[in-house]
């Protein structure tokens, strides 16, 4: 059983600033530790939950922020920009579901870095009629690739967000925003343990009963399939 991992930062454990995400902040090699075992995490409770093989995509900013050397030796891992599929590169219809790890809320939203990919300058933007961040145009994107998102990570914003997309996802709240570059703080031990446990959980339903992808049925009635070439599906993000 093959799992996707998409990893963020916004939402990582204990970051709060750009200080912590952006190279070359004073607590950026700190947050690439922390990130790192973020995603190790969840990597274990996949291992343990049935998983057999791992993809990580490295996808903040820079794409080169996870520690190869200290990433879970069952997870491969693509590094690197610019990708063509970006936050959702290597993704097939050969897996069984997507891990959204370090993930942040909408441009617009109050919380922890909350932004619509790079830079700033993105104020809003809609699918469909609906306003939409990373979080819906990935869960969007992989319903389209016929593959569910079964698990979201970071602060009470995003988990919220992920919710209202597909209330299907199990999400993991790390922190609770209290502004854009503050929160409170859930202690970092606990929240890898319950980023473990849910996608040991998760892994382990799936091994039971493969679950289909998900998605508003107002925003999308009718999901196209892909070409028999395999290069159906949306846009790149």
């Amino acid at each position: 059983m093959k799992v996707y991992i998409s990893a963020d930062m916004e939402g990582i454990s204990g970051l709060v600033d750009a200080e912590d995400v952006q190279p070359p902040g004073r607590d950026y090699e700190h947050g690439r530790v922390m990130m790192t075992e973020d995603v190790n995490a969840a990597i274990s409770g996949s291992l343990s939950g049935g998983a057999t093989d791992i993809l990580v995509n490295d996808a903040h900013g820079p794409m080169r922020n996870l520690l190869p050397d200290r990433l879970h030796p069952r997870g491969r891992l693509i590094k690197g920009r610019s990708k063509p599929m970006s936050m959702l590169e290597g993704l097939d219809s050969d897996f069984a579901v997507v891990l959204c790890i370090g993930f942040h809320a909408r441009a617009g939203s109050l919380g922890v870095m909350s932004h619509s990919f790079m830079g700033h300058e993105i104020e809003d933007m809609w699918l469909n009629g609906q306003l939409v961040g990373e979080i819906g145009l990935l869960h969007a994107t992989a319903a389209a690739l016929r593959v569910p998102v079964g698990l979201l990570s970071g602060d009470d914003a995003a988990c919220e967000e992920m919710a209202a997309w597909d209330t299907g996802v199990t999400t993991v709240q790390v922190k609770l925003a209290r502004d854009r570059f503050a929160a409170e703080l859930r202690p970092v031990i606990e929240a890898r343990a319950s980023i473990q446990t849910a996608a040991h959980n998760l892994l382990a339903e799936l091994s039971a009963a493969p679950r289909q992808p998900s998605a508003p049925a107002a925003l999308f009635p009718a999901l196209p399939a892909r070409s028999e070439d395999g290069r159906g599906g949306p846009a790149p993000m």
